[in-house]
């Protein structure tokens, strides 16, 4: 089969496609015959060696995938061949065949595309996560998404709205912002300008937002957490602005919570909760209150830039490689 192929730590260009054997599920595994797989940012941290899994060499990146099932595990029995399904994988995603863990995958929505498929696992499911569990959104509260129309910023601007709160979306150019706005989003906010809390304290009448969905991390933290009212939550989900320090006294004294999210511990940590999770986004796609962005999708060949697109920041939504014969 062909997959894209890290043969050494380093940077993503020096992945490169080439032959590799077909890999053989083991018993609680499928066998999946790829037809797409978005790509994220945490790619490119694999291939670096600085990701929590660092695989054996050689190996393919690709953490999220959607195909049709090839082959099954012997213990497998919720699944059979022919299926059409989608699956978070530890990775190996980039390649024409993909194993991934049958407690990891699911059947596709009727009505839902291959390549909206393999954009929805990774992004959606860590954002419910994020929100459902960890910052505990609840109706008619104000949720600060940032980072608002990246891969998964987005989608937690369309959770939110789901789930009933109201939204306001921070990004970084009128077009992310627009992007946002046609999402869901309340309000939008241009965080470069330095005046994220003071917008947001407008916007809410000097209360301020009562969760944060932080995908950035970095500078914009500490906005970020005096954006929040009494009793406000910042979830961290991902520091793709770098890591922050967190002055505990300022959680103290308005009674907030900062707190982080990892759907690749929270899937072996709450399995139940997971599969909660994504019944709930099934019945938000079936009902139109979801509509995957993929704005990039581009051949197996061309991976290495695809990966670029989100290393570079120049992708909103999500960017998926498409094996030719999808």
């Amino acid at each position: 089969m062909r997959a894209l192929i890290c043969r050494q730590w380093g940077g993503i260009d020096d992945l490169a496609v080439g032959e590799a054997p077909i890999p053989t599920p083991a018993a609680d595994e499928l066998l999946i015959r790829v037809k797409a797989t978005a790509v994220n940012y945490a790619d490119s941290i694999m291939v670096a060696g600085r990701y929590q899994t660092k695989p054996e060499l050689p190996f393919s990146p690709g953490l999220e995938t959607a195909g049709v099932v090839a082959a099954c595990g012997a213990d497998v029995k919720n699944f059979k061949p022919g299926d059409k399904v989608m699956a978070i994988v530890p990775y190996g995603g980039l390649a024409e065949f993909a194993v991934a863990p049958a407690a990891e995958s699911y059947l596709i929505p009727e009505g839902m595309s291959f390549t909206e498929a393999g954009a929805f696992p990774v992004a959606y499911i860590s954002s419910h996560v994020a929100i459902r569990w960890q910052g505990r959104l609840e109706a008619g509260e104000t949720l600060l998404v940032l980072g608002a129309a990246g891969g998964v910023g987005l989608t937690a601007v369309e959770i939110g709205k789901a789930m009933g709160a109201r939204v306001i979306a921070a990004a970084s150019t009128a077009q992310k912002r627009a992007v946002a706005e046609a999402h869901g989003a309340d309000a939008t906010i241009d965080y470069t300008t330095g005046k994220l809390t003071e917008r947001v304290m407008a916007l809410t009448d000097g209360k301020g937002a009562d969760v944060c969905f932080d995908p950035v991390g970095g500078a914009l933290f500490d906005s970020a957490l005096s954006s929040l009212g009494w009793g406000g939550r910042i979830v961290l989900v991902g520091f793709v602005g770098g890591v922050p320090q967190i002055p505990a006294n300022r959680l103290l004294v308005k009674h907030r919570a900062a707190l982080g999210s990892s759907l690749r511990y929270f899937r072996w940590h709450a399995p139940d909760k997971l599969a909660r999770s994504v019944d709930e986004l099934f019945g938000w796609y079936r009902e139109g209150r979801l509509k995957p962005l993929v704005t990039h999708r581009l051949p197996l060949a061309r991976s290495v830039e695809a990966i670029r697109l989100l290393t570079e920041r120049r992708a909103h939504g999500k960017v998926v490689v498409e094996m030719e014969d999808a």
